[in-house]
């Protein structure tokens, strides 16, 4: 690889991570899902020859640790809506309470759509 090919991948990958800064503060995870391989091709062509790039990796390290920090508020994000979710299922399909001793008693609410028949 020529000193210019890895300094255009070093260009790439600024380019790209600006992309992926944008898509975490957009919230949208496909687009971020889709930069992963490209990142990991242009990390790997830098990585072969870091001489070369010497004067991009400072702000490329710098940008790939803010986005870093990104992903994972994202991913810290996610885990709490999905046990929320789980809290609001647990709510709507069942009940608990305590007796006056403090044992906790569970009652199931989903029996679906019994009808009782009385003679």
């Amino acid at each position: 690889m020529t000193h210019r090919s890895r300094q255009n991948a070093a260009d790439r990958l600024d380019r790209l991570l600006d992309r992926e800064r944008a898509a975490l503060l957009e919230g949208d995870l496909t687009a971020i899902a889709g930069f992963a391989d490209t990142k990991e091709s242009l990390v790997a062509a830098l990585g072969a020859d870091p001489e070369t790039a010497r004067g991009s990796l400072p702000a490329l390290q710098r940008k790939m640790a803010r986005n870093q920090s990104l992903l994972e508020a994202a991913a810290q994000g996610i885990r709490k809506v999905a046990d929320r979710l789980s809290a609001v299922e647990s709510v709507r399909t069942s009940l608990q309470t305590y007796d006056r001793t403090g044992r906790r008693t569970r009652f199931d609410g989903k029996r679906g759509s019994e009808v009782e028949k009385r003679a």
